[in-house]
């Protein structure tokens, strides 16, 4: 299981949009410009979050992006959600259903009820733990985060960089 690096990007932006005014917003060449991505790249990421209610787009040349819910409402299982889909990790094809017995009948009592997937079911499990645990990391969380693994003085230039952005 691999999520695209565009969660990473999305998780990253939307931690930048907490500390704006509620009025304001961050443009998508300012975003860009400060991961080093190409803005049609963020721009198709911000869609999708926009798309799943995660961000609010703000038209007009000030125009741009803030969080439509606030930091402690929206989990890192939202973003994922919001950039990856909602399909499944694991795929279950119901190989089983293909053994040699199956296919040749040979043995009528092998097979006369139909079973569930023991291999889907543990897999589906697995990925609703996991999905429970990202549920309960918020962008709040994230930032408060932050604020133990980064300096204090990165901190302070990325809100200045952002709040110069927006004047």
């Amino acid at each position: 299981m691999q999520y695209s690096i565009g969660v990473e990007y999305g998780l990253h932006c939307l931690v930048y949009l907490i500390d704006i005014p509620p009025d304001s917003s961050i443009g998508i060449k300012d975003l860009s410009a400060f991961q080093g991505i190409s803005e049609t790249y963020l721009s198709k990421i911000f869609a999708k979050l926009a798309k799943a209610g995660i961000v609010n787009s703000v038209p007009g040349v000030k125009g741009g992006y803030r969080l439509s819910r606030s930091p402690e409402e929206i989990s890192f299982w939202d973003v994922i959600e919001a950039i990856e889909g909602k399909k499944p990790i694991f795929q279950c094809k119901n190989i089983k259903d293909n053994g040699l017995l199956v296919r040749d009948n040979q043995n009528s009592t092998c097979c006369s009820e139909t079973s569930a997937c023991t291999i889907n079911l543990v897999m589906l499990e697995a990925e609703e733990n996991m999905r429970n645990f990202l549920r309960k990391k918020t962008l709040s969380w994230l930032n408060e985060e932050l604020d133990h693994v980064l300096s204090k003085q990165i901190r302070q230039d990325t809100r200045a960089y952002f709040e110069k952005s927006n004047s």
